[in-house]
């Protein structure tokens, strides 16, 4: 047993190999799903005063389904920066055959290498928050979307609700993501800290992946005052945020909240 009381153990630097086309598989039901998208652009133009000219920064952005969601709106401005390679690529891909005007970088979150001030919103959706070890990671990737805004800019995050996971948590969970093809989860959570080992079994291959990875949780307060702590003001949280038509256990895709921030 670890010593903060969870058996699962985490390599910290998880985040930095796990987002392939394994994860669009096995988290197809929530990041492959154009109406959930969609749904949470709806919640995009509807929280922020976006307009199609304005410069767009899709931070952790994965494979690019926001940013072709606005494209596909008419928005001219989105840039998309992800650590993951494989994704970037794949993004690009959908890019060019759609013929989007996306700007892409691979780039770590904390130090995006872009100018200062090159953007009007700053979107960091998907639960892109809480995935490195170090605490202070979050709050350095706030201050980094701080100095990307041009002053009066807005930023929007989109994390899951720690205190609706905690009420509904479930430490065993498993679904079949294609015919033969399923993923078993098995959870631990110790105060803020989720710890998951994820296996994905397929019948004709055995086993795809075996990998654990981890999270921090928030809740609405703490939200909050990450905002404001990074610079922001007229920071508001909305919780019970679901992008999913149905019920059912999408991890930490369920029950989300969506703070909004503006930079003086």
């Amino acid at each position: 047993m670890t010593s903060n009381g969870l058996h699962i153990t985490v390599d910290p630097d998880w985040w930095k190999t796990i987002f392939d086309d394994v994860y669009l598989l096995t988290d197809a039901r929530s990041v492959c799903d154009e109406d959930i998208t969609r749904r949470e652009v709806d919640l995009i133009c509807a929280l922020l005063p976006v307009r199609p000219e304005h410069e767009i920064l899709d931070l952790c952005g994965g494979h690019g389904r926001h940013s072709l969601e606005l494209c596909a709106r008419g928005f001219t401005g989105c840039t998309l920066l992800d650590y993951s390679g494989y994704l970037i690529e794949h993004a690009t891909a959908r890019a060019s055959e759609a013929g989007y005007p996306i700007n892409f970088v691979r780039a770590d979150a904390r130090n995006a290498g872009l100018a200062s001030e090159s953007f009007h919103h700053v979107l960091v959706m998907g639960n892109s928050l809480g995935y490195m070890k170090d605490s202070a990671a979050d709050a350095q990737i706030l201050a980094e979307a701080n100095r990307l805004l041009r002053p009066g800019g807005w930023l929007l995050i989109d994390v899951t609700d720690g205190a609706a996971l905690k009420d509904a948590f479930n430490p065993t969970a498993w679904h079949e993501v294609e015919e033969g093809i399923v993923v078993c989860r098995h959870r631990e959570m110790a105060g803020n800290r989720l710890h998951v080992r994820e296996m994905v079994l397929s019948k004709d291959k055995g086993l795809i992946r075996d990998c654990c990875y981890a999270i921090r949780l928030y809740e609405p307060q703490i939200i909050a005052s990450l905002l404001e702590d990074a610079g922001f003001s007229q920071v508001n949280v909305h919780s019970d945020f679901s992008p999913h038509g149905s019920s059912g256990d999408y991890g930490f895709m369920n029950c989300r909240m969506v703070g909004v921030g503006q930079k003086p």
